[in-house]
């Protein structure tokens, strides 16, 4: 099975740029995952979701809750919400996971780890309390891939 993480953002906007700085966390834990950052490029994204059998998609969300706070979505069991994650371009990761469920390309296990962001400014820092959940949100990512590749293990055994 491989075991594709998605790190998704743009590191000039803000808490936008929670996604590759958890990527960044993640790397220096060395799971047993292909760690890749991405802009949130809807195509770009369905050619990643592709020909991997698990994705973990990391973004910042905005769905008004508290800055900083984890919310874990299961993109495989049906539609994330609109406000799942914020995009700065016209299709973003909700759109691009849709695609891939419709060109049968959506990996059987694909889940959105999105950190609840303050704010999309250009230039700006990652809000504080953004900036917190940075090593736990990598802590988390990199025990549910240790899980997913202990599933592997005992698949393939």
């Amino acid at each position: 099975m491989s075991i594709r993480v998605i790190a998704i953002g743009n590191p000039a906007r803000g808490d936008d740029a929670v996604g590759p700085a958890i990527g960044r966390a993640l790397a220096a834990l060395a799971p047993p995952a292909e760690i890749l950052a991405h802009s949130g490029e809807a195509a770009g994204l369905v050619e990643l979701l592709s020909g991997c059998r698990a994705a973990l998609l990391v973004d910042a969300g905005l769905s008004g809750g508290v800055p900083g706070t984890l919310a874990v979505l299961d993109a495989a069991d049906g539609p994330l919400p609109r406000v799942a994650a914020a995009s700065t371009h016209a299709l973003g990761l909700v759109e691009a996971v849709e695609l891939a469920r419709a060109l049968g390309a959506l990996p059987p296990v694909c889940r959105l780890y999105a950190v609840e962001a303050a704010q999309f400014a250009p230039g700006a820092p990652l809000d504080p309390a953004v900036a917190a959940a940075v090593e736990p949100v990598a802590r988390r990512l990199a025990d549910d891939v240790a899980a997913l590749a202990g599933r592997e293990v005992a698949a393939d055994a």
